[in-house]
């Protein structure tokens, strides 16, 4: 395969990812993967948590298609499909594990207008520790922050976190 299709493939599979990437949270790890994603919406003690096995799960099928399209004779395409599978993966990696939750220490703080809103919608997603009730579950795209706290005020603020050291959510 040349190189300009293999690119376009690469970067349409890196922004369909963030379509992949919405079904999955909203539907998958706020539904019956929630006994995973769950450690993920409480305080994490120690360095890892049971929500990492989704970075090991989603790429697994980076990894085979990569292999597939490099070492076993697949369509070439495979190949860059797996690229950017993985580039996705990196891209959460740094913006949601390092810039959001600060897994790696850092002193960036967010300036651009796209960062900020980016950063509060995430925040405004793991305000609510419950399965249900919350909001944004893009990555890379979210909507404005005043609509997402427009929306869990709709919604009563159910499971909406309480003040620091609260054991509990809020209930409507």
């Amino acid at each position: 395969m040349s190189p300009l299709p293999g690119i376009a493939l690469f970067v349409a599979t890196v922004l369909g990812m963030e379509l992949f990437a919405y079904v999955a949270h909203r539907w998958l790890m706020h539904g019956p993967g929630w006994f995973l994603h769950a450690s993920h919406h409480r305080a994490r003690h120690g360095n890892f948590e049971a929500n990492d096995w989704y970075a090991v799960i989603f790429a697994v099928p980076s990894f085979v298609l990569l292999l597939g399209g490099v070492q076993l004779g697949w369509w070439p395409g495979w190949a860059w499909v797996g690229a950017g599978i993985a580039a996705y993966g990196a891209i959460y990696f740094g913006f949601h594990d390092i810039v959001v939750h600060k897994r790696i220490g850092h002193r960036y703080v967010p300036r651009s207008a796209y960062m900020k809103r980016i950063v509060q919608a995430h925040r405004l997603h793991h305000a609510v520790e419950t399965k249900e009730g919350t909001v944004s579950f893009g990555f890379l795209w979210a909507p404005r922050p005043e609509a997402l706290k427009a929306e869990l005020k709709r919604r009563g603020r159910a499971g909406v976190r309480g003040p620091a050291g609260a054991d509990q959510a809020i209930e409507p």
